[in-house]
């Protein structure tokens, strides 16, 4: 995200949140999958991103020479090999077959109860019985094979549902309105459309042309790395590029580092600039406090 220096320090106001815990997403369970096969996982197969996993990703990304921001991106999951692709989801997959989506399929099989065997990423006899079996249950044809309908079913969420690539919400506001965007992706998301609304000010004014020095663009000043990890992990599809899609990334990521930080709203918007790593290890800096002192003073202004 951009880094802004801020030279006027703004008053800071409270803003309360309930906490939200960790979210579940199926597609984490392949990625600690795949991170497991390489030695460098060793906690729970839970479908939850917590600093296991992204010490993992992070650790993985060092030892291949890759960017480490602890976001399994298209290059990282390409540098894991056959575990690292291709999402759940966007194919059909039968036994003999493998893949990060065969280890979320293992993964979901095993949540409900069932017997897939080992989980790792491998579509064997006792994966396809165990899909066999909730294939039944749930009234489908039961093939043992995962297409579109049985894939929907047995998630059951957005997060690992079946999406065509770009595919876009109905009732979508106009993107000219930026405002009104902001707050229909603040209401999907459950995000407060007021916080939502001062940091998409203080980091562009509402300007989609922005484009800083880092490369973070648009209204949300979102990175190419933070817009591909919020495609495959916190949503777990494609997202157009454009204005909506900008701030249905910044969004939806502002909801993560919420999470992450546990509904402190103040170390989420530092996270958000300076980025949860840094902050983590090193605190805020003084531009970063400035930042948020800046963002919180807009709370409910714009």
């Amino acid at each position: 995200m951009n880094r802004l220096v801020v030279t006027l320090a703004a008053a800071t106001a409270a803003l309360l949140l309930a906490p939200a815990a960790h979210g579940l997403n199926p597609q984490v369970a392949g990625l600690q999958i795949a991170l497991r096969q390489h030695g460098l996982y060793r906690g729970p197969i839970d479908g939850v991103q917590g600093p296991k996993t992204v010490h993992a990703v992070r650790t993985f990304q060092r030892r291949h020479r890759l960017v480490v921001d602890g976001l399994a991106g298209p290059r990282t999951r390409a540098a894991l090999g056959s575990g690292g692709g291709p999402l759940y989801g966007t194919r059909v997959i039968r036994r003999g077959m493998r893949g990060y989506d065969v280890g979320v399929l293992q993964f979901l099989l095993r949540r409900r109860g069932l017997q897939p065997g080992r989980l790792d990423g491998r579509f064997g006899r006792r994966t396809e019985a165990a899909l066999r079996r909730f294939q039944r249950r749930a009234r489908l044809s039961a093939d043992g094979v995962l297409g579109p309908r049985t894939a929907k079913r047995l998630c059951g969420l957005r997060t690992c549902a079946w999406r065509p690539a770009h595919r876009h919400r109905a009732g979508v506001p106009a993107s000219s309105d930026v405002r009104a965007v902001i707050d229909y992706w603040s209401g999907v998301y459950g995000v407060d459309p007021r916080l939502a609304r001062a940091l998409a000010w203080w980091e562009s004014g509402f300007n989609n042309a922005l484009v800083s020095r880092a490369g973070a663009r648009g209204v949300m000043q979102v990175t190419p790395a933070t817009w591909s990890y919020a495609e495959t992990v916190l949503v777990g599809h494609r997202i157009p590029q454009t204005p909506s899609g900008n701030v249905q990334v910044g969004v939806v990521f502002l909801r993560h580092l919420l999470r992450e930080f546990r509904g402190d709203v103040r170390l989420a918007l530092a996270a958000y600039a300076q980025g949860p790593r840094s902050v983590r290890r090193h605190g805020l800096f003084r531009e970063t406090r400035q930042y948020v002192a800046g963002v919180l003073a807009l709370n409910g202004q714009v």
